[in-house]
């Protein structure tokens, strides 16, 4: 896919089926150039290497006569040039890009597929017509020969600039212990066979709007037409739960925000992984801890984690440099930063956050009870926060009206005066884009939102944003609430669509789709293999500092437990704040109003 928009009419979606949420996001595509260019689909050094290789011979074949065009060479990259822009390749188009005779090129074309370098995959139900793709053992011989070519370039060349030979290259660029880097996604050795296409219902944000510009791409990996319907957060938990009473799902996989798990079991909407493949194929080690089991209810996973985009504090380390300010680690200290780096008749403000009523405010709120400190319901306290592994109990506790929710109510009353205008209709991106224009000193947001600066090289922010976990309050501790979805198979997919629904979910969250979609754009690794990649790591600061958070223990998902009446807690929430800003009531007040609403919801049966 070129654009959002190209994809948006092949998947059949019109401006009317897309939520605000996709739209928001497709113009912030427009303007950053997101997904600028064809998409990336190898990794970096196989990129280069390959498309300066068909461009060499190229040459060297112009220039020199006689000359013998190398076909296994020219082959093999028009096979991995097509794998990467996803064009379908056949015999005829390789015997055509080998640059020799008709009967000489066939031959050879054979003889590769006699070596396992070329897989062939029927294209028609009846088996007479194929398509070719590279086999594992051809996409892996290329990416050690891309190391190889790049290491033979910086010894030569480098060393005739600077006759410094070899040593940087090997201690200073790319010698990393422990790292290694994840080749590209391999095709599934059958097509998937779904009537229809492979169908998906997924948010409209940016890391699955990546997805959806990558979908030629994963059409040639499983075989089939993908179609993907994106909608705002909200109107997705809704088509959710219609689609479950419905006889037959519409959608093969559902993405499911963290919080929705408990809900959407016991609801039934979701099917156990466990009854469509087996767990262990999605290598569970691999996925972040907090993310993986995010997405169990009662010890039984429900979903695969696509992202796990924690929120953070994004602050300008350029305005904080100029004032002498030191990083906020505290909440205290992110009202004194904002106190000294707001300046309105300048144009500029301390800090941006989600304060508009409802679902954006519901989430605020919570996670600054975890800043301080305090879980919404009673949870039990274990290393590094509560316990939010064991709620399917039905005995859930709400505790919103106490003493540390109190701070918290008080904190966001006070960052109302360092804030823009228009804080109380702020919600998930509304509060990046002064950020990224340069008018707002720090604003909490999503890793999945930092391509609205990170890859606009016109923001102010570019490359002068630091991340940090969420600042503490007094009797709390740094924490970095993991957001993100899960993709899971809805209950009632019909029977013979599982089998082929469950390869797709393996194949769009293994390692080698997570890697493609940080090198498209996005900024959520759910895997730790991912966020150790040395490419991956030189794309954004802020995959090292997820993963620092990581290792600290910083990475939690207690703050907005999964507990099924969550949907409702989260809009009392934020409807009950949403009046205290505005100064309807007092904090006081809004804590106990809160705290019955939420009681009453937690005695309404679930169904």
């Amino acid at each position: 896919m070129s654009d959002a928009r190209k994809s948006r009419s092949d998947t059949g979606k019109t401006p009317r089926m897309m939520s605000p949420a996709a739209h928001s996001f497709e113009n912030a595509q427009d303007r950053i150039g997101v997904v600028a260019g064809a998409p990336r689909f190898a990794t970096a050094e196989l990129e280069s290497v390959v498309a300066f290789l068909d461009e060499l011979s190229l040459e060297i074949e112009g220039a020199i006569e006689p000359t013998a065009p190398n076909p296994y060479l020219n082959m093999s990259l028009y096979l991995l040039r097509s794998h990467a822009e996803g064009r379908v390749v056949t015999a005829s188009s390789m015997v055509s890009a080998a640059r020799v005779p008709y009967a000489t090129a066939t031959r050879k074309l054979a003889e590769m597929q006699k070596a396992g370098l070329i897989v062939q995959r029927p294209r028609s139900k009846t088996g007479k017509s194929f398509s070719l793709h590279p086999s594992d053992a051809l996409i892996e011989t290329w990416t050690h020969l891309a190391d190889r070519i790049r290491r033979l370039a910086a010894s030569k060349f480098a060393a005739d600039a600077s006759g410094s030979g070899s040593s940087d290259y090997y201690f200073g660029d790319s010698y990393q212990p422990g790292q290694s880097l994840i080749r590209p996604p391999r095709v599934l050795a059958s097509p998937l066979k779904l009537a229809g296409g492979l169908r998906i219902l997924v948010h409209g944000d940016p890391t699955f709007m990546v997805m959806d510009n990558l979908k030629r791409q994963f059409e040639q990996l499983v075989g089939t037409k993908i179609s993907q319907r994106a909608f705002s957060i909200d109107r997705l938990r809704d088509e959710a739960l219609r689609n479950a009473a419905r006889p037959n799902s519409q959608y093969d996989l559902i993405a499911v925000d963290l919080p929705w798990v408990g809900e959407f079991v016991e609801k039934g909407v979701l099917r156990p992984l466990g009854s469509a493949l087996d767990v262990e194929r999605l290598d569970p080690s691999d996925f972040h801890t907090a993310g993986w089991r995010a997405a169990h209810w009662n010890g039984v996973p429900y979903g695969v984690p696509s992202q796990t985009t924690p929120e953070l504090m994004f602050y300008r380390k350029d305005w904080f440099a100029e004032a002498g300010l030191e990083p906020p680690n505290t909440t205290d200290a992110v009202l004194r930063a904002a106190a000294a780096l707001h300046d309105p008749a300048r144009g500029r403000h301390g800090v941006a956050w989600n304060a508009a009523r409802g679902t954006a405010l519901g989430h605020t709120f919570m996670m600054t009870c975890a800043d301080f400190g305090q879980p919404i319901v009673k949870l039990p306290a274990i290393a590094g926060g509560f316990d939010a592994g064991n709620l399917g109990r039905g005995d859930i506790e709400a505790t919103i009206d106490t003493p540390r929710a109190l701070e918290a109510a008080e904190y966001l009353m006070a960052l109302l005066e360092f804030s823009p205008p228009d804080i109380l209709s702020m919600s998930w991106y509304e509060r990046m884009r002064p950020y990224a224009a340069g008018k707002v000193a720090m604003a909490y947001g999503y890793t999945l939102l930092a391509p609205y600066f990170e890859l606009d090289p016109s923001s102010p922010a570019y490359e002068n944003t630091g991340y940090l976990p969420h600042p503490a309050g007094p009797r709390g501790s740094p924490v970095a609430p993991v957001g993100g979805y899960v993709l899971g198979i809805p209950a009632n997919l019909a029977e013979e669509r599982i089998p082929d629904a469950a390869e797709a979910l393996i194949a769009f969250t293994s390692p080698e789709a997570q890697k493609l979609y940080v090198q498209n754009g996005s900024r959520t690794v759910p895997r730790y293999s991912v966020g150790s990649d040395p490419e991956v790591r030189r794309l954004s600061p802020v995959f090292e500092a997820v993963e620092e958070m990581a290792w600290r223990d910083e990475l939690q998902f207690w703050p907005r437990p999964p507990i099924p009446q969550i949907s409702d807690i989260i809009q009392i929430c934020g409807h009950e704040f949403h009046d205290m800003l505005r100064g309807l009531t007092t904090p006081r007040n809004a804590l106990a109003r809160a705290q019955a609403r939420a009681e009453d919801a937690l005695r309404q049966p679930i169904t």
